[in-house]
């Protein structure tokens, strides 16, 4: 099984941009909430400065960043959560959404399957499960077992079953557990005839996975030293060493294969090659992305001992498979969207390399070798077509898919007959397919019961000119007979980063909006991949404005053709999505009627001090080189909120376990803005208690947090929700 990468430009100039922005007033804002203004906890606004590059930075809100658990932040969160849930328990409709979000997530839903040694495993949640539960299917025509149910584990749910991983003979299984939506897993190895837990931990993992050797004789994983005691959510990762444990004995004694970088700014994960005697070890350059990779034997007798087989961080390397001499990478060296090579590892010489799979129009996204071919996914304006190919790159077919939407799977090993898919789109909820790689059948493996009409809504893909006048596509999905009147309900959202492709897909939340005659709207902005590196280049470090600019000019378009106005205009994101909310409010703050960040990175002059921030350089920069420092201080959002200034009505997002985007980001950016903002629209932070990031969050939480956004936009927005 392929592991998919664990994460993901003149300063002159920059600080006349910046000393413009802090001089310019927004225009009047129109709101359409009138209700009674809001009384805010107090935040004390202490006096810490840091300087820059010799510029002077106040950080008046640094004790937000302390440990969840002191006394004084303790209480802001309590006090902020009270005032939070007094608004939305207040609002008429949210137990009628919470009721509608209810009936539609109630219905059954299956994973992407993956097979080994003749057994097929998949997750399935009933509906309302809080976790999935993992099935296994012992051979062809055997009845369906429940495996593995997380929903033991936890009373609350928020103990999440993280990854499976079978051993080559299906045997074994490794399973790895979060705790609280934390990105720490836990692995255990279980038998899966008896059901038997062997003795076996591996702990301190994150991202990367686990990997089998042959034989199941042992695992190779990422190990990151164990943080300090008490600091597990917010203390820096150092880089992880790439370990080999033997089966039956304590992980103290396990073998480091690599250690860690000693480098600053290096991380490495492995991909344990097709016969599992050897792996390939993938050393990733921070501030570039690009990666070099090492060819390292697993035999008893020579363990340890390796080869590079590409040097110099000049480009971005994927692993596609290997028949034990050739070894097939996507990478886009020389290929801004993407191409195959093939390397003999006896004689990985750039020289001796061959093109296998030239670069096309479209956007190579993914690729795999099953069934002796190469799978590989293209994107064509953001929406997946999938070319069936020989290892030589002859071309054998095209997969028909449905329509247009996002196929997601095609993974398993060179010699799996068969392998899985799963299509969707914003109004398909997601149907998983069984496709043989030799004759080209698909059928169905599983489809949802539709609980509405997809034929009672619109999708369409549109294209709007951004700032620069660079071409950008956008989906719209909405209700059929909507009336471009300006009045529409919208919700807009976006990501912009770290080469991530935003591809159709379906959403409940997203399904009741339209069902309330919102418009949804989901424009594919610069700084992700969906047109190759080159995209993903023009959104990042210097040039990381023309990610907002993408943003900003979507919400225009949507104005100018009639679709909607600022008052009734809401934009969201997550993560790197929050950053895109955060720093767009910050810059038009009349331009929208509500945003909705989520786990989002706001502080961009000290996110590289927490975890795993330190490897997102690569997208950001950092404040230490001169001209980053200008560029990320021009748009931070956390540096770019002025006193006085009518801010959109704000609902923020976190959860106290997010040991990623580290909550106190959206604490210190809450405490900012509700001490700025001088509208009556309410600034909202909703903080999450034992959810992290997002991965694994039980569904219980996820409905009630969907009910809460939702109720939110309505009030804030003034949506009428009654014969719609």
């Amino acid at each position: 099984m392929k592991n998919r990468p664990p994460l993901r430009r003149s300063f002159l100039l920059s600080v006349l941009i910046l000393a413009a922005a802090a001089c310019a007033r927004p225009a009047p804002r129109a709101e359409a909430y009138e209700g009674p203004p809001f009384a805010y906890p107090p935040a004390p606004a202490g006096d810490h400065v840091d300087t820059y590059h010799g510029v002077e930075v106040a950080d008046p809100y640094r004790w937000l960043e302390e440990d969840a658990q002191s006394p004084a932040l303790r209480a802001w969160i309590e006090a902020e959560n009270a005032v939070t849930r007094a608004f939305l328990d207040g609002i008429p409709e949210r137990p009628a959404l919470l009721e509608r979000l209810t009936v539609l997530w109630n219905t059954e839903r299956v994973s992407v399957p993956f097979a080994r040694g003749g057994r097929v495993f998949y997750f399935k949640n009933d509906g309302l499960q809080n976790q999935s539960v993992l099935f296994v299917v012992d051979g062809a025509g055997a009845t369906p077992r429940v495996f593995l149910d997380p929903n033991t584990l936890s009373a609350d749910g928020t103990i999440a079953l993280a990854d499976a991983v079978p051993s080559p003979d299906g045997a074994l299984l490794a399973y790895s557990v979060s705790d609280g939506g934390s990105d720490w897993r836990t692995w255990r190895f279980r038998n899966v005839a008896t059901g038997e837990d062997l003795p076996d931990v591996v702990r301190w993992n994150k991202f990367g996975g686990l990997e089998w050797t042959a034989g199941a004789e042992a695992v190779v994983y990422p190990r990151f030293p164990a943080p300090s005691p008490g600091e597990e959510l917010v203390e820096r990762n150092a880089p992880a060493a790439i370990a080999w444990h033997r089966m039956g004995t304590s992980q103290d004694e396990d073998t480091i294969l690599r250690p860690a970088p000693e480098t600053e700014g290096i991380h490495q994960w492995s991909e344990v090659l097709e016969d599992g005697q050897a792996v390939l070890v993938l050393h990733e350059e921070a501030k570039s992305d690009n990666r070099e990779v090492e060819w390292v034997s697993l035999r008893a007798e020579e363990r340890g001992r390796g080869t590079k087989l590409i040097a110099g961080f000049d480009a971005q390397y994927d692993y596609a498979g290997d028949d034990g001499t050739t070894i097939w990478f996507r990478t886009n060296l020389d290929a801004p969207r993407w191409r195959i090579v093939a390397m003999d590892r006896a004689n990985p010489d750039r020289a001796s390399w061959r093109e296998v799979v030239p670069e096309r129009e479209e956007t190579m996204d993914g690729a795999d070798l099953v069934g002796g071919r190469l799978v590989v996914t293209y994107l064509k304006d953001a929406t997946s077509a999938i070319r069936v190919l020989e290892t030589d790159g002859t071309f054998v077919r095209e997969v028909a898919l449905p329509g247009l939407g996002t196929a997601g799977g095609f993974d398993g090993e060179a010699g799996d007959p068969v392998t899985y898919y799963s299509f969707t789109n914003q109004v398909t909820p997601p149907v998983v397919h069984r496709y043989d790689v030799a004759t080209g059948e698909s059928s169905v493996f599983h489809a949802p019961k539709l609980l509405f009409r997809p034929t009672d809504y619109a999708v369409r893909q549109v294209f709007y000119a951004s700032a620069d006048g660079t071409r950008i596509p956008m989906f719209l999905a909405h209700k059929k007979g909507l009336v471009r009147d300006g009045r529409n309900p919208t919700y807009l959202y976006g990501y912009g980063g770290f080469n991530i492709s935003v591809t159709p897909s379906f959403q409940v939340p997203d399904l009741v909006w339209m069902e309330m005659g919102g418009l949804l709207a989901v424009p594919n902005i610069r700084g992700g991949g969906e047109y190759g590196e080159a995209w993903h280049q023009a959104g990042i470090k210097l040039a990381k404005q023309n990610v907002f600019d993408d943003f900003i000019a979507a919400a225009e378009w949507l104005i100018a053709e009639g679709y909607t106005s600022p008052a009734k205009l809401a934009i969201s994101g997550a993560s790197n999505g929050g950053l895109l909310v955060g720093a767009c409010m910050a810059q038009r703050p009349e331009l929208f009627g509500a945003a909705l960040p989520a786990v989002g990175v706001m502080d961009m002059l000290r996110y590289h001090q927490f975890t795993i921030g330190w490897a997102w350089a690569g997208d950001y920069g950092t404040v230490e080189d001169p001209a980053e420092f200008a560029a990320l201080r021009a748009y931070s959002p956390l540096h770019n909120l002025r006193d006085d200034v009518a801010y959109p009505a704000t609902l923020i997002t976190t959860a106290d376990h997010d040991d990623r985007v580290v909550p106190a980001h959206s604490f210190k950016f809450a405490a900012r803005l509700q001490a700025a903002h001088s509208g009556r629209s309410p600034v909202l932070i909703r903080i999450a208690t034992r959810a992290g990031h997002g991965a694994g969050k039980p569904t219980a939480m996820r409905i009630e947090e969907a009910a809460d956004r939702l109720a939110f936009l309505t009030r804030v927005l003034d949506v009428e929700t009654e014969g719609r």
